[in-house]
């Protein structure tokens, strides 16, 4: 689909532009802080890199920021709702259209998976509920199933999320990351940063090939936990907690200036989340051993551990608010989504209808909703975090690579935010993307493949033969897919 296409569709856009950079801004704070900063820190320090996750968070951060700078320029010069499904679209053709499709639908309804069973999990330490029903520990995360269910009929109703409840949610997620920072300085003990990077050693020897890091068992490197590359697998996992900056690009039909706002909503929610993200695992990591951290609420546990209940009870409260708001936004999103794949006729087109009184993309929603249930209820935090960075990882990558093609096909459209040292630096975040997902273990990959095996059989079997681009083609309009 031609950039000059998309164009003219934003153009006749009939949305009210009403986000400005800060609210923008707002907003992907609200949407980025979530599981990552609540749950994963503690996953990834005691299971692969101790006090040295803050170096992980730290890794995933740059390489989030280089692939936020390859969003900012697309998503000035093609501003519209279609975020990185349409930027593939226009550049890389209808079939790399539609595997970054895939892909965001794989890394938003995983990723609402992963914050249900966080927020399971911080809502069974509030109220002290059983673990057997809530929590990592729960053969059946019913709270989990639970909280998608409630949310999902809300996302079916209609739900207007005002700039000013955004921020509202916004300002009680930053305000707990704060004071985890501040109380956490009372408790500090410099020996549970010893040591800092904890020495790499054998993985249990319960551990199977496929649980092995994909670059380890490549180069047929002995399995290891912790150690540098430790910190490397951390780095790739955690950098789920950056994903959803993302959600951002798909609002320049509503922005006021997209052209200036967008670059700067995107690097800025992206710079404040990275400064709490290091100063919240940095505080974490100094008040509890990495070895003794609970998994499935270790901010709010580790300060009941140290004797001060009532932050990690407001650390809950907050963590539960958050999350659920995190939660909302994704179900919405992916309706969209799935909204935009079946209106191009990559799905089926009862898909892209709306329901005839909330408007709503309700099958869609629905239907993506009960699969999100499934892996809330029955796949554990870490797995699923896993396959959510690998979604992630492998849908910046195309759009990096998008930056330098559509300058080549496209060199006079105009860009009102340019990547600098391109094609130089949107080739080395492709390089980056590629290299912290191969840090990622071999079963997470062989998932990946059997994800992406079948939506190209999706594609090939259904999507090809009924997209919007096919029939134009057919009836001589001299649309062809970009080879």
């Amino acid at each position: 689909m031609p950039v000059e296409h998309v164009l003219e569709r934003t153009r006749q856009n009939t949305l009210k532009r009403r986000l400005t950079a800060l609210s923008l801004a707002g907003f992907g704070v609200g949407v980025i802080i979530g599981t990552g900063i609540f749950t994963l820190v503690g996953v990834e320090a005691k299971e692969h890199a101790g006090p040295a996750v803050v170096v992980s968070f730290v890794i995933a951060g740059l390489v989030a920021s280089l692939a936020a700078l390859c969003y900012a320029e697309l998503a000035s010069s093609v501003p519209t709702a279609g975020s990185a499904y349409t930027y593939a679209f226009a550049t890389l053709g209808e079939l790399f259209a539609w595997i970054i499709g895939w892909d965001l639908l794989l890394e938003f309804a995983l990723g609402a998976a992963v914050v249900s069973r966080s927020w399971s999990g911080y809502v069974a330490n509030l109220l002290h509920l059983p673990a057997g029903w809530f929590g990592e520990e729960a053969t059946v995360n019913v709270g989990a199933i639970f909280i998608i269910a409630v949310l999902t009929v809300v996302a079916v109703a209609g739900i207007r999320e005002s700039s000013r409840l955004t921020n509202a949610l916004v300002v009680i997620k930053v305000s707990v990351c704060v004071l985890i920072v501040v109380a956490g300085l009372f408790f500090v003990r410099g020996a549970n940063l010893q040591p800092f990077v904890p020495p790499a050693q054998p993985a249990e020897s319960s551990a199977s090939v496929v649980d092995q890091p994909l670059i380890q068992a490549v180069a047929g490197l002995e399995q290891s936990v912790y150690g540098f590359g430790g910190v490397l697998t951390a780095a790739a996992v955690v950098f789920f907690a950056y994903t959803g900056f993302e959600a951002l690009a798909n609002l320049g039909e509503e922005t006021r200036d997209p052209k200036r706002d967008l670059p700067r909503g995107l690097l800025g929610s992206l710079a404040v989340c990275t400064v709490l993200y290091v100063a919240v695992a940095l505080i974490l990591s100094a008040v509890v051993d990495y070895r003794k951290i609970d998994v499935g609420a270790p901010i709010a546990a580790a300060f009941q551990d140290v004797g001060a209940p009532w932050v990690g009870a407001l650390v809950g409260l907050g963590a539960v608010t958050g999350l659920t708001s995190v939660m909302m936004v994704e179900l919405v999103t992916l309706g969209r989504i799935g909204f935009a794949m079946s209106r191009d006729g990559l799905l089926p087109r009862r898909f892209s209808e709306v329901h005839p009184k909330w408007r709503t993309p309700h099958r869609m929603t629905i239907a993506i909703a009960l699969v999100i249930m499934v892996l809330a209820g029955f796949v554990p935090i870490a797995e699923l975090a896993d396959m959510v960075s690998i979604g992630a990882l492998s849908g910046f990558l195309i759009v990096a690579l998008a930056v330098p093609v559509l300058r080549r096909r496209n060199p006079g459209l105009q860009r009102p935010f340019r990547m600098p040292l391109s094609p130089v630096l949107p080739l080395v975040t492709a390089a980056a993307c590629l290299y912290l997902m191969v840090n990622l273990d071999v079963f997470t990959w062989l998932r990946f493949g059997v994800w992406l095996l079948l939506g190209l059989a999706i594609y090939f079997g259904y999507g090809r033969r009924h997209s919007v681009l096919a029939g134009r083609t057919e009836k001589g309009t001299g649309l062809k897919e970009t080879p």
